[in-house]
């Protein structure tokens, strides 16, 4: 892929929160998964865990125990996103129990968001929910903490492109070299 090309998907990605209810091709929803894969991790410890809910009952307690943010039900799949600390913990410690394992699956989310803007689905990284809820409805074991919930499907209307970009600040005013001045 040509950078530039690149550098305009990343730019084009927007947090969409109104969805069709097309499906989407199980081939694609696997090549997401490869993507977050993918993703760079402390000592390759891998402590990405993704639950793939289609069940529309299963999508409304997961939209409950974000604030009732009911446009994530409205998705047809939903990414909960988990981080396995132990596997990372293992290694680094708390470290990588309170950062590696959060900065890991970060990485992959990210990954999951790009792909899907490339295959014209819309996405919104969700992190505000209670996660003790997402936890116990995801059933996750002890050693696991759910980090994010990722909506996923096709936009019921136009990219919000016409609205213009959002504002993003001026790279003199956040980039430095050799030490923060």
């Amino acid at each position: 892929m040509d950078p530039e090309e690149l550098l305009e998907l990343i730019r084009y990605r927007r947090s969409i929160r109104k969805y069709s209810d097309k499906a989407i091709d199980e081939n694609i929803i696997e090549a997401l998964t490869e993507a977050g894969r993918w993703a760079p991790s402390a000592g390759n410890k891998q402590p990405l865990e993704i639950i793939i809910v289609d069940k529309e009952e299963i999508r409304q307690k997961l939209a409950e125990a974000a604030g009732r943010q009911s446009f994530i039900a409205e998705a047809p799949i939903l990414f909960v996103i988990a981080a396995h600390w132990r596997r990372t913990a293992e290694r680094y410690h708390d470290r990588g129990r309170t950062l590696y394992c959060l900065q890991d699956t970060a990485a992959a989310i990210q990954n999951i968001l790009l792909l899907a803007t490339a295959y014209g689905l819309g996405t919104c990284w969700i992190g505000a929910f209670n996660e003790d809820m997402v936890d116990e409805i995801c059933q996750l074991p002890k050693g696991f903490r759910s980090v994010a919930l990722i909506p996923i499907g096709y936009a019921d209307r136009e990219r919000p492109e016409d609205r213009g970009t959002p504002p993003r600040r001026k790279l003199e005013e956040f980039v430095y070299y050799n030490k923060y001045s």
